[in-house]
């Protein structure tokens, strides 16, 4: 299968703490290769309380009900029209989801999808989509949140997981095929990649750590800009972000440095130039949130998972690439979807005004002060 022998262009390592000022500099090839990228918001999801501590940290007083967004993609590749989805959001029916999940997230009431919902297959049909015309399905990893029902694709789809990705919960597909990163030579920013299509144009990138197997992808989606999807890499974008390699390719708007003085609270969060009730967002050098290492976490292996977010802040950093994780709820009102596409965000500046909206305390991302 093409996903296990493909042809290795040139082979780089960077290391965390470097500074990279185009995706050159990450030793990705140049192509005039594109692939369509188009998102859908499946779902908008909370997590209670208990659910809300095994995922991310702090949790401050009054936050424990966090909002995100459940995004799942169309990619077209341009030249050969081929289709595929990475991720596909939850299933409309998630008490259908096998027992151990159901009992786990839904009965117990830790987790809540907003109603009325619809599903991937829904949203596909009324854009005039037919199941049959998407070749593959990609997940990123097998939480019920970014697996759909593959039942309703039919037998000739291929279902594509990274190594290590557990599926006993859910009924085997008859086209499953693995991911052998270990046979793979391209490194971008320290991210082992296969070339997916063999034209520079997607690539699949080796991102374990919330789960064994996690897989994201770059996108090309023109010549020169990307877009990563970043499946469940960070959820919350105060796990990427502040940074000061972020801050120095888009500084924060003059109104929000004003306003995060006030609402982000200095009993919390601390930065060489605050004062006591008065927090300085511009002297803010590291992320305000990490990934929960509780005994009951969400994330496989806490550690691992932070040095992969760390890597993937230097894409955010840099303004050829546009960080899209699957439950960034920041985004929600701030990308297009389908039928729209993503691959002018560059053109439209979305990047450039979306960055920062998660210190706005109006947006659904905004956890960093008590309520």
């Amino acid at each position: 299968m093409r996903l296990l022998q493909v042809p290795c262009l040139v082979s780089f390592t960077f290391f965390i703490g470097e500074t990279y000022a185009s995706y050159r500099d990450f030793g990705i090839p140049t192509s005039s290769a594109t692939v369509e990228v188009r998102a859908f918001n499946v779902a908008n999801i909370t997590f209670i309380n208990q659910l809300s501590v095994s995922l991310i940290g702090p949790i401050l007083p009054g936050r424990g009900i966090i909002p995100f967004s459940d995004y799942a993609f169309f990619v077209e590749h341009t030249k050969s029209g081929k289709r595929l989805m990475f991720d596909l959001g939850t299933r409309i029916d998630p008490m259908n989801y096998a027992p151990s999940v159901v009992t786990k997230l839904f009965t117990e009431g830790i987790i809540q999808i907003e109603s009325p919902a619809k599903d991937i297959f829904e949203f596909l049909g009324q854009g005039g989509i037919p199941l049959d015309s998407i070749s593959t399905v990609i997940w990123s990893h097998s939480h019920f949140d970014h697996v759909g029902d593959m039942s309703k694709f039919p037998n000739t789809t291929e279902l594509v997981i990274g190594p290590e990705t557990g599926t006993l919960t859910y009924p085997q597909f008859p086209k499953r095929f693995c991911v052998d990163f270990a046979a793979a030579n391209l490194s971008f920013g320290s991210l082992t990649a296969i070339d997916y299509f063999g034209d520079r144009s997607f690539y699949l990138l080796d991102t374990p750590g919330h789960l064994p197997g996690h897989l994201t992808a770059l996108a090309r989606v023109t010549p020169t800009s990307f877009v990563h999807l970043g499946g469940d890499s960070f959820h919350n974008a105060g796990e990427l972000r502040p940074r000061p390699e972020l801050s120095k390719s888009f500084p924060c708007p003059a109104h929000l440095l004003h306003e995060a003085k006030a609402a982000i609270s200095t009993n919390y969060f601390w930065s060489p130039k605050s004062c006591e009730g008065a927090f300085d967002l511009r002297s803010r050098a590291q992320q305000f949130l990490v990934g929960s290492d509780l005994p009951t976490s969400l994330t496989a292996n806490p550690i691992i998972a932070g040095i992969l977010v760390d890597k993937i802040a230097a894409f955010d950093a840099d303004a050829d690439f546009f960080v899209i994780a699957a439950h960034n709820v920041s985004l929600r009102d701030s990308i297009p979807y389908f039928p729209a596409t993503l691959n002018n965000w560059k053109a439209l500046n979305m990047k450039d005004k979306s960055v920062w909206n998660f210190v706005d305390k109006k947006n659904p991302a905004f956890l960093f002060s008590p309520m």
